[in-house]
This record gives structure tokens, C-alpha cells and sequence, in this order.
């Protein structure tokens, strides 16, 4: 089993497998090509969330609005725990997040990190970036000359 990942590590990748679009994932768990044997915790479940925010990021926090959420766990033969928290209500790929946050603690982590990680992670830099050089090419500087009158 490995264990040398750090709990900012697993965050990452549970993030970064919850925001992935639903048929990337798909693609690149199935050419992964290696379905573990498991046993549910918790089947795939929708359900809701209450979405809470701030304004400017410090002020009092208010109840935003509901958000439906699809959540499992499952349990690897060798005990090793996986979860899936995604947005919406897809089943299928809440189950292959939890399955991927497992496999993630054991020796299969390097290749799993190589294989779907590493290009979802590639991919979301490059949409970064795209609409960052979108946003770019319309900013407008102003200035101001001085004409030296008092």
C-alpha cells in the first residue's frame, strides 16, 4: 500500500477528478484498462448540498443556493477506502473518481497519476491559460498624460 502522499496531495486529485468533464474522465479510465475488484460503502447517491458564500470573500456568509452532488464509497479488496464527491448526477463517473482516490493509495499511484492525472491536469492548464490570453487580448490601458499646468 502506498502511503506517501500528503492530504494537500489527495485534495488535489479529488479535485481535480471532480471537475473533470464527465467523458474525458470516462476515456481515460477505460484506457487505463484495470477495473479493481471492490465492495460498496455506499452505492452512487445524488442528492443535495447547500452552497454557502461570502461577498468579497470576508464578509458574513449566506446561504448561496442548493447544489445536487453524487457521492460513493468502496472499499478495494485489500481494504483500501476510495470516495466520489462530483457535481450533478452522474453515477458512472462519481464511481470512477472513487475508484481512481483508491487505487490512488496503493502501488498502482504512479501509473494512475501518469495515465489520467497528469493529463487532466495538462488540459486544465491549457483551458487556464486560453482564457487567460482571451481576456488578455481585450484589456485596455488608460493613462494619463500630464500637461504640466497647475
Amino acid at each position: 500500500m502506498n502511503t506517501t502522499f500528503s492530504a494537500e496531495d489527495r485534495k488535489a486529485w479529488m479535485g481535480l477528478l471532480a471537475s473533470a468533464d464527465d467523458a474525458r474522465l470516462a476515456d481515460l479510465w477505460h484506457a487505463f484498462d484495470h477495473e479493481p475488484a471492490f465492495d460498496w460503502l455506499r452505492a452512487p447517491e445524488a442528492g443535495g448540498v447547500m452552497v454557502r458564500g461570502r461577498m468579497g470573500g470576508s464578509g458574513a456568509p449566506f446561504n448561496l443556493g442548493e447544489m445536487t452532488v453524487t457521492r460513493c464509497a468502496l472499499s478495494l479488496t485489500d481494504g483500501t477506502v476510495g470516495h466520489g464527491y462530483v457535481q450533478g448526477r452522474s453515477k458512472a463517473k462519481a464511481e470512477m473518481a472513487a475508484k481512481i482516490d483508491a487505487l490512488m493509495q496503493t502501488d498502482a499511484a504512479d501509473t494512475l497519476r501518469a495515465k489520467i492525472l497528469t493529463p487532466l491536469q495538462d488540459e486544465r492548464a491549457a483551458a487556464k491559460e486560453a482564457r487567460a490570453s482571451k481576456a488578455a487580448a481585450t484589456k485596455v490601458d488608460f493613462f494619463t498624460m500630464v500637461r504640466g499646468e497647475d
